[in-house]
């Protein structure tokens, strides 16, 4: 069994205090419930305050929370899963087209 690498961790703060971090490990074995041997945790929101996530917990799966509401993620890939975190960003901060 391997051990976990860490492929991307990154933080940003935004001038009106909102965060936006995201954290992705390849795991040695895939997380149950996903279909992939990704660990994600992707957040945006204030200090105690998430407006949306993205995130695969263990017999959860892949799913997102946008708000106060929660729903299953088809992920596909990594790079298709930060553009869909990203399009949910700009929307919420006014930013989308």
């Amino acid at each position: 069994m391997g051990k976990a690498e860490l492929v991307i961790r990154d933080r940003y703060v935004f001038d009106d205090g909102a965060i936006m971090e995201m954290v992705i490990w390849q795991v040695p074995d895939e997380v149950p419930a996903s279909d992939h041997d990704f660990k994600s945790r992707l957040f945006y929101g204030f200090s105690g305050k998430r407006l949306v996530g993205y995130d695969n917990e263990r017999g959860k799966g892949d799913h997102r929370h946008v708000e106060e509401a929660e729903e299953p993620y088809p992920f596909t890939t990594i790079l298709q899963l930060l553009a869909d975190f990203q399009t949910d960003v700009e929307r919420l901060r006014g930013e989308g087209k």
